[in-house]
C-alpha cells in the first residue's frame, strides 16, 4: 500500500501571494473592470512584471514573476535584484508602443490587464525579461500560453547564471531542503518515488514517509480539468523532475499543482 497526503484546500493563498498592487487596496468591482486594448502607450513602470498604460490601466505581465517589490504591503521585504528587475522592464517599454496579446483569462481581479506584450520592432516583452535572467515563468491554469517557449528561456539563463539565476534566493531546491522554504515560491528538482490517486486528488510522493517528505498535490476538480488530454500522472513515479509553485506546510512541505506546466519533467 502507497504512502500517501490526505486531501488539501485548493491554492486561494497562492493566487494573492501573486499580486503586484498594494495588497491592503480593495479589489475592484465587475462594473469597473477595464475594457482589453489591443495596444497602449507606456506611462510608468510599477515593477519588473507591471506597468501602467497612458489611458490608467495596468497590465501585468502574464506568464512570469519578477522579484518583488513592497509597494506599499506592510512586513513584505523587497526580493533580491527587484529594482534591477524594474529598471530591465524600463529599458525595454518605458514611452514605448506596445501589442497587447492575450492567451487566456484577460483581466484579473485587481483590473490588470494579463497580456503578452510585444514592441513595434518585434520584441517580445516577457522573453526578453526571461532571456536576460531579470524573471521566472509562472503560469495559471486559466493562462499557460506559450509556456513551453518561456521554460526553453528562462533554461537558457539559468544555466547561464545570468540575473536571478545568479542569487541563491532563487536556486533551485531539493525535496530534502523544501522545509526551509515554506510560504515562498520555489522551483523543486527530484525524482517522484510514489504516485497515487485518493478520492480524486493525485498525490506525487518525493519520498518514503507522507509525514515528513516533500509531496505534489493535484485536486480532483484541477486533475480532471488539466490533466485529462495529458498522460496519466501514474506514469510519473520514477521520473525526476522540476515542479514550481507556492511551498506550503501541511504534514510536510507540499506544492499543489493546478495544470500540468507546473512539472517539466527532467529524465
Amino acid at each position: 500500500m502507497r504512502l500517501m497526503r490526505r486531501t488539501t484546500p485548493i491554492l486561494v493563498a497562492i493566487i494573492a501571494n501573486t499580486l503586484a498592487v498594494d495588497a491592503n487596496a480593495a479589489p475592484r468591482n465587475r462594473t469597473d473592470q477595464p475594457k482589453t486594448v489591443a495596444e497602449g502607450t507606456v506611462r510608468s513602470i510599477v515593477d519588473g512584471d507591471t506597468l501602467v498604460l497612458e489611458s490608467g490601466t495596468q497590465v501585468r505581465l502574464v506568464g512570469i514573476q519578477a522579484p518583488k517589490l513592497p509597494l506599499g504591503r506592510r512586513k513584505f521585504r523587497t526580493w533580491p535584484l527587484a529594482d534591477e528587475a524594474k529598471e530591465a522592464l524600463t529599458a525595454l517599454t518605458s514611452g514605448k508602443r506596445l501589442t497587447l496579446r492575450y492567451g487566456g483569462q484577460r483581466i484579473d481581479r485587481h483590473g490588470r490587464l494579463l497580456a503578452h506584450l510585444h514592441t513595434s520592432n518585434g520584441i517580445w516583452i516577457q522573453g526578453a525579461l526571461l532571456k536576460q535572467g531579470m524573471s521566472r515563468v509562472y503560469s495559471f491554469p486559466d493562462n499557460r500560453s506559450r509556456v513551453a517557449e518561456m521554460l526553453a528561456l528562462e533554461q537558457e539563463a539559468r544555466a547561464a547564471k545570468r540575473g536571478i539565476w545568479n542569487h541563491p534566493f532563487y536556486a533551485l531546491r531539493t525535496p530534502e531542503s523544501a522545509t526551509r522554504h515554506i510560504d515562498s515560491f520555489q522551483l523543486i528538482e527530484g525524482t517522484i518515488v510514489s504516485v497515487a490517486t485518493v478520492r480524486g486528488r493525485g498525490y506525487l510522493n518525493f519520498g518514503k514517509d507522507w509525514k515528513t517528505d516533500f509531496t505534489i498535490s493535484i485536486s480532483p476538480r484541477f486533475l480532471r480539468r488539466h490533466w485529462r488530454n495529458s498522460p496519466p500522472i501514474a506514469l510519473l513515479e520514477g521520473k525526476r523532475v522540476r515542479v514550481r509553485g507556492w511551498l506550503k506546510s501541511y504534514r510536510g512541505p507540499l506544492i499543489d499543482a493546478t495544470h500540468p506546466e507546473q512539472i517539466e519533467i527532467l529524465r
